[in-house]
């Protein structure tokens, strides 16, 4: 039950981040913590949960946050174990995708480096997101339960539980991992509870959740929040790789995870949240609700105290922390075991591809368009010598900086090694395609190359798109077929782009950092790209 909650949320910074919403920056607390003293004394169990969410393997990755450095595995590490100090009853938790477009000193060794790191943080529970299916169920199960894709070496796996209450064997009928867990802090039970978005099969590739069903998150979390009460558990958390957002104030908050908390049971008192890389601090129906961005910039903090007679928390508060890098020492024995990676890595990492003229990056304007897009939709194009091409935004995972770069730079950038797939389509269901763009909870605007179009954002979704053009200045033809080119995702249909199912006459190519690789070195040196006008929004 809910007494008593407290909410410690930021004063933010600016920073603009593409099309984000107004208040989704990542800002910074003028105080660094004071939660010890403002701690009542009392006959309550006090108990700090420390979450990540969203990490993708960025062991070694520093990112500018209001234009200072933060994130890191080894500062990161600095940060949690501060704070695990200051209570003796810390437990630390993460809400999935830990793995999964992660950088090569992560992916290239598939990604048992980043378990690795959870393993050495001493890390309590987690659950998995969908990424954590990327390689499909037999590899996921493999990085938690040990074992080596060869007989070279061991592969201890995960030496913490991760749980999942709704992803169903279609074989077994039950679920693929233990759907909560009891961990006892001071004697007294608290339940665990994991979850993730019953929609990931439109998230992942499709042969990499073939088999699974994802059921309904509350019909889950409400089913063993029941099984949780039978057995005494009074003080229970969810972990759900499911997203959310608030103002700093904790005001405004809105998404799935906003609907999940008023669908739980009542007894749910906090649940940990993900999959949107934002920032959530707010109370929802008596529920506490947080997320912490993402890749290690940030952790979620929170305190609370539990009556050891009724075994239910009592009072309840939070904090959004940054992990800033300056006036910080950074973990020793994580920044060895970092560079003990990077030196596996480092032949393929470090091989030179091209110099950038200045900063290629994924912001988009208000139509949709970016940069680094258009280059990538150009790449793969050429690669097939197809009429068009079309790249889905959320396989762009980084920028192109300024300068020197290498294969590993290339790899941050697109690290889900996809295949390439030529296909026929015809202008109709080209259309189609584009128009499928706005979609009930999301719009995904698709990077392309070959052809321009306008789109209206006052008509209602299935009619926004309006004239398209091909490069001589003529209209597409509804009835002709074109070539076009796609990644495996967009071709079985991810994202929800279903049209991309019903191309013809497919080929399969390359793989996209491939394409992109020698697509640079042909450009003139210093190489560049730009927003060009492919995508225009009509207001």
């Amino acid at each position: 039950m809910k007494v008593l909650i407290s909410l410690i949320l930021f004063s933010f910074l600016g920073m603009s981040l593409g099309e984000k919403d107004p208040w989704d920056r990542q800002g910074l607390s003028e105080d660094y913590h004071g939660h010890i003293e403002d701690r009542s004394e009392g006959p309550y169990k006090r108990v700090q949960l420390l979450g990540i969410n969203d990490f993708h393997g960025q062991l070694n990755v520093t990112r500018q946050i209001n234009g200072r450095p933060a994130g890191r595995a080894d500062y990161l590490a600095a940060y949690l174990r501060q704070r695990a100090a200051e209570n003796e009853n810390t437990i630390l938790l993460h809400t999935g995708d830990m793995i999964g477009a992660s950088p090569p000193v992560s992916a290239l060794l598939k990604d048992e480096p980043t378990i690795e790191f959870l393993n050495k943080m001493g890390f309590d529970i987690g659950t998995i997101g969908n990424h954590e299916f990327d390689r499909g169920l037999d590899q996921l199960l493999r990085l938690l339960n040990g074992g080596s894709p060869s007989a070279a070496k061991s592969y201890p796996g995960s030496r913490f539980p991760w749980i999942a209450a709704n992803v169903i064997s279609q074989n077994s009928g039950k679920p693929i991992l233990p759907p909560y867990k009891i961990l006892n802090v001071s004697g007294v039970p608290i339940g665990f509870i994991g979850v993730i978005m019953k929609q990931t099969p439109s998230l992942s590739a499709p042969n990499s959740v073939k088999g699974l069903t994802f059921t309904d998150e509350a019909e889950a979390i409400n089913t063993y929040t029941r099984e949780l009460k039978k057995q005494g558990v009074r003080a229970i958390v969810v972990l759900a790789h499911v997203p959310g957002k608030s103002k700093p104030n904790g005001e405004l908050a809105t998404g799935q995870l906003i609907e999940l908390a008023h669908q739980a049971d009542d007894e749910v008192d906090i649940m940990f949240g993900g999959h949107s890389h934002a920032y959530l601090n707010s109370v929802v129906d008596g529920k506490l609700l947080v997320q912490a961005y993402s890749y290690g910039t940030a952790f979620s903090d929170v305190d609370i105290e539990i009556d050891p007679r009724t075994k239910d928390i009592v009072r309840k508060h939070a904090e959004i922390v940054n992990v800033f890098q300056e006036n910080t020492q950074p973990a020793s024995d994580i920044t060895r075991m970092i560079e003990h990676y990077e030196m596996k890595v480092e032949p393929a990492v470090n091989r030179y591809i091209g110099t950038a003229s200045f900063p290629i990056t994924a912001a988009r304007n208000r139509s949709g368009e970016s940069a680094l897009g258009n280059l990538i939709a150009d790449s793969e194009r050429a690669a097939m010598n197809t009429d068009f091409a079309f790249i889905n935004p959320g396989g762009i995972r980084a920028d192109i900086d300024a300068g020197r770069v290498t294969w590993g730079n290339l790899y941050v950038v697109l690290p889900f090694s996809n295949q390439l797939v030529k296909m026929n389509l015809t202008g109709s269901q080209i259309r189609d395609i584009l128009n499928q763009q706005w979609q009930p909870d999301t719009t995904r605007i698709l990077q392309i190359s070959g052809f321009t179009y306008s789109w209206d954002d006052r008509q209602p979704a299935g009619s926004k798109i309006q004239e398209i053009y091909l490069p001589n200045g003529t209209r597409l033809d509804p009835d002709k077929k074109y070539s076009v080119t796609v990644n495996t995702y967009l071709a079985d249909g991810g994202d929800n782009f279903t049209v991309f199912k019903s191309g013809i006459s497919r080929v399969t190519g390359p793989m996209d950092i491939d394409a992109l690789e020698k697509y640079i070195q042909q450009l003139p040196q210093p190489f560049s790209s730009a927003i060009d006008g492919r995508i225009k929004r009509i207001d």
